[in-house]
């Protein structure tokens, strides 16, 4: 029989996973930008990103889970793949944004998801929905800038 806490630790386990991919997103952009600004913006979202999963690691920990610690498969893979496609495509700003946008579009997907389900005990959708907030303002943010270059 699975109980909301169990339910809770899978939900958070998926979104840790989900976070890290984009952390780990974000640290690429950051290498792979040439302008300052945009280095700088995305270094500072991989770090925001960083301490979003230590927050729900810890949420996983109080209600008895293992928390995840490593990238989603999907993640690793499709890091991989933009990092292929940079090496041989060559890297330009756009480019860079394009990719965030979309890794933007996956993590706000999952998190609104996770916030609407009802089935979570309150401390985790509390967390999950204050989340929510913050991954929505910075994938609207990275669209924006998105918008601005095309």
């Amino acid at each position: 029989m699975h109980t909301h806490d169990d339910r809770a630790v899978k939900v958070l386990n998926s979104l840790i996973e989900t976070t890290m991919d984009s952390a780990h997103g974000y640290r690429s952009a950051a290498e792979g930008a040439d302008n300052p600004e945009f280095k700088s913006l995305f270094s500072e979202r991989a770090g925001k990103r960083e301490e979003l999963c230590r927050r729900l690691q810890q949420e996983v920990r109080t209600f008895g889970g293992e928390p995840e610690d490593d990238q989603s498969l999907m993640g690793r893979i499709h890091n991989k793949f933009a990092e292929l496609r940079g090496e041989l495509g060559g890297r330009d700003d756009k480019g860079v944004i394009d990719e965030v946008e979309r890794g933007e579009d996956v993590i706000k997907a999952k998190f609104e998801a996770a916030a609407r389900d009802t089935d979570l005990p309150e401390p985790a959708r509390q967390l999950v929905t204050t989340a929510y907030a913050e991954v929505k303002a910075d994938h609207d943010t990275i669209s924006a800038l998105k918008h601005r270059m095309h």
